[in-house]
């Protein structure tokens, strides 16, 4: 799942498999094909085993993922808070209408996921975030140093 919150976009990679070098291809995709223009993008991802800079590394030549690496801003979520990343928060919205039941095969889904994106993304559905600052230094107290 990646998704732009600010702009209403989001788009999903149907893979068999959830590796690193699908995780690089999906962000190699995202600056070069849906982002080409953007000097920074600002990426937050979950703290999974795949999505790691390494995995630039190991599905391209060192130079692209040097190129790749100067244009992400790279966040993970905090190890308990994967709930702060917006792009599960969106792939919990997708998974009610779309694949919550048994589906046949893996095209299925691609067309049903598509559906699903094209509908969300031609609404330019934003997520309507309320978690401040303020309410991370309460919630996440124990992530923050005591001084």
């Amino acid at each position: 799942m990646m998704f732009a919150p600010l702009e209403g976009w989001r788009h999903v990679q149907v893979t068999h498999r959830r590796t690193s070098v699908d995780w690089a291809d999906c962000l190699q995709e995202v600056g070069d094909v849906y982002f080409p223009h953007a000097e920074k993008i600002v990426l937050v991802s979950d703290n999974l085993n795949t999505q790691k800079p390494a995995a630039l590394y190991e599905a391209f030549p060192p130079q692209e993922a040097r190129r790749m690496l100067a244009q992400l801003e790279w966040h993970h979520t905090p190890k308990p808070g994967s709930w702060l990343n917006m792009a599960e928060s969106e792939r919990s919205v997708l998974q009610r209408p779309c694949l919550d039941r048994r589906l046949p095969d893996q095209d299925t889904i691609k067309r049903e996921v598509a559906a699903w994106e094209q509908a969300r993304n031609q609404h330019a559905v934003q997520v309507n975030w309320r978690f401040t600052t303020a309410d991370a230094r309460i919630k996440l107290k124990k992530l923050y140093p005591s001084f």
